[in-house]
């Protein structure tokens, strides 16, 4: 199949392309020097040259903080972008698929996110994504929105420095020798590669909407860098943080776990626990270091 993949620059773009080409699929990696997103014309051209019959977007204006900051550049490329490319795609009778967020939720739950709960976004960046999603449900019907969490990969995520939270954790432990995590905030701990491999496999199928896609379980960002430095075997003395310790610019929900009910429904879920996740990446860390060193 043909392709296209916008932000394959990116942290999740960069495995994305990645599993397409495992695929055999013919791919055409697109950043923003190819195609601007808040334009219809720009996003209409590119894609009718690619002559894509599946269209990935995991191209999205994600820091938090400069959301906040910049609310009207956030929605040209959350909310326009995303209708923009939903409108083009429908026009060319290709598939989207358009990566979404846990932050569409305000973690009042306090239980997994079904993809039925009723978002309650607390910032910008929730809010625009929200809005993005509703134009892609209903602008194309041959869509996937998927809402994932606390993405971490090999290739650098530029919308927070270049590292992810594994790779800091271990910065830390590594610079300071004692690291202060909390333990009241709650997620499921994704890697790219394995919601890479979903997106892929979903670009089979024809069952189309909207759908929740993280690792299997989930934990406090404390329990995260505990199984981090466990499996890393580094020395560190991990200790909890009080809850105001770090505290946060922008309101975030400190309870976003979701749970992939519509991919099991239809036996379509790929992902593995997270603690697999994790032992993947932290041993193909290891291979390029080893490779490095040879």
């Amino acid at each position: 199949m043909r392709i296209a993949v916008l932000g394959s620059n990116g942290q999740l773009g960069h495995d994305v392309v990645r599993a397409f080409a495992e695929q055999r699929d013919e791919v055409r990696a697109l950043t923003h020097q190819d195609i601007e997103l808040s334009s219809l014309e720009s996003v209409a051209a590119c894609l009718r040259a690619t002559r894509a019959e599946v269209v990935v977007n995991t191209a999205a204006m994600h820091n938090v903080e400069t959301c906040e900051q910049q609310p009207s550049r956030a929605q040209e490329v959350n909310v326009v972008g995303a209708r923009n490319l939903a409108t083009a795609t429908r026009d060319l009778g290709s598939v989207l698929i358009h990566v979404s967020t846990d932050y569409v939720f305000d973690g009042a739950k306090g239980r997994p996110y079904v993809e039925s709960d009723e978002a309650r976004p607390l910032n910008v960046y929730g809010r625009t994504k929200l809005e993005g999603e509703e134009f892609v449900q209903d602008i194309n019907p041959k869509h996937f929105v998927l809402r994932t969490a606390a993405l971490y990969g090999n290739h650098p995520c530029r919308a927070k420095g270049g590292q992810n939270f594994v790779d800091l954790m271990l910065r830390l432990a590594r610079e300071r020798g004692r690291v202060r995590v909390v333990d009241n905030e709650f997620t499921s701990p994704t890697a790219t590669t394995d919601l890479a491999r979903q997106i892929a496999s979903l670009s089979r199928s024809d069952a189309y909407g909207l759908y929740h896609a993280t690792a299997e379980g989930s934990c406090s960002w404390y329990e995260f860098a505990r199984e981090i430095f466990r499996m890393a075997d580094v020395p560190v003395t991990l200790e909890v943080a009080s809850p105001n310790e770090f505290p946060a610019k922008v309101p975030r929900p400190a309870y976003s776990v979701l749970e992939n009910r519509k991919l099991k429904s239809q036996n379509l879920n790929l992902f593995r626990p997270w603690q697999d996740g994790l032992h993947a990446y932290l041993s193909e860390k290891q291979l390029a270091v080893a490779r490095k060193q040879a």
